[in-house]
């Protein structure tokens, strides 16, 4: 299957799931799609709804951790004239919208506990109320849901709940991360070359032998999307010239910070994080443990001011984070602390790429920006 209203792919588990999203696109099945951020999980919708009875419908996409929470419902479900400051006039909710189409809910792990209640009755009998009225309203709306979180870990925790969980997949489709799907990098990278060609008329030189081999061994810790982004760069930046070893790893130089923090599929916010937590984590003691020794060796017998030349300290944590030696440390408040600021500093000060260098929504990195005060 290599594109197909563009699902592209290849490789044996891309083609699986192409051919099981056929076959639940000929039902109204609820479906939810699992994967990491930026692997896709929009495009496998858009092939659903393409390729079912509501083609001809709307497809209304929906990323619920991008809409405040306390706007979420009134986006959702629509409001009456008056139900909230600011409500002068009545207005329809997406899911009135998608009616005989397909709504696309993006981040579903982010939906606030109230609205889930009620987003679980439009489920189970396509029925809701808009916001200051009681009167029902039905939609005949296709749900799909999306999320790159561990949904079994929120509703354990509480934060998800365990009914909404169960309605939503009734047929769980798993995208697979970049890194997982061989040649298809080379497919999607030539699909993305012709559409940036077109788009901003510079024509492409290629890559060198040597680059299309980096392209394959390269993590894609942003998944396809990374891979799409790095393309229009060098088409743009570069003006068409062949892209050599030498030219993409200059232009993979920020991306390759964080080659060690792939993660593991549909994880938590607190996962996805563990990983930088404990690499961070390790260097520094492993570099403590250096300095231990070496100081041990100096007071043996080495001259004073030889022991300043070899041991400056660079391990030195933030001020307002205790040393790892202190009993009332907190490690893993402090890594994350320093990752994050090293994933802003890395990305230019950009939180969007900052939030998918780690992993993380955009809606978690603002919080904790303002958690620690970045």
């Amino acid at each position: 299957m290599k594109k197909e209203h563009g699902l592209i792919g290849n490789c044996d588990l891309m083609v699986r799931l192409g051919q099981f999203a056929l076959q639940v696109a000929e039902t109204d099945i609820t479906v939810l799609i699992t994967g990491e951020t930026g692997s896709g999980k929009e495009v496998l919708a858009r092939f659903i709804h393409n390729h079912s009875r509501r083609a001809s419908g709307s497809f209304i996409p929906v990323n619920c951790g991008a809409i405040p929470a306390g706007i979420l419902e009134s986006e959702l479900f629509g409001h009456e004239k008056g139900a909230f400051t600011g409500a002068v006039q009545a207005r329809k909710g997406y899911f009135e919208s998608a009616d005989r189409g397909t709504i696309f809910l993006d981040e579903i792990g982010e939906m606030p506990p109230e609205t889930q209640v009620k987003f679980l009755r439009v489920i189970e009998n396509g029925r809701f109320q808009r916001v200051g009225s009681s009167e029902s309203i039905y939609s005949d709306t296709r749900i799909i849901a999306a999320t790159n979180r561990n949904l079994i870990e929120s509703v354990s925790q509480n934060e998800f709940r365990e009914d909404l969980y169960y309605r939503l997949r009734s047929v769980e489709l798993h995208l697979p991360p970049l890194r997982e799907r061989g040649s298809d990098i080379l497919l999607l990278a030539e699909h993305f070359v012709h559409e940036f060609e077109s788009k901003h008329r510079i024509p492409f030189e290629g890559f060198s032998p040597e680059a299309t081999e980096m392209l394959l061994r390269y993590p894609w810790p942003g998944n396809v999307r990374e891979l799409r982004n790095l393309i229009e760069s060098l088409l743009v930046l570069e003006k068409g010239r062949q892209i050599t070893p030498d030219v993409l790893d200059k232009h993979l130089v920020q991306r390759s910070r964080f080659k060690s923090l792939v993660h593991d599929p549909v994880r938590s916010e607190k996962n996805e994080l563990q990983l930088v937590y404990s690499s961070i984590i390790q260097l520094r003691q492993e570099v403590s443990e250096i300095r231990q020794m070496l100081q041990q060796l100096l007071h043996e017998g080495q001259p004073r001011h030889s022991r300043q030349l070899l041991l400056p300290d660079r391990t030195e944590p933030a001020r307002d984070v205790p040393p790892p030696a202190d009993p009332e440390v907190r490690p893993l408040e402090a890594a994350e602390r320093q990752a994050l600021a090293e994933a802003l500093e890395a990305s230019g000060g950009s939180r969007r790429k900052a939030a998918a260098a780690l992993g993380i929504t955009e809606r978690t990195l603002y919080r904790k920006i303002k958690t620690y005060g970045l």
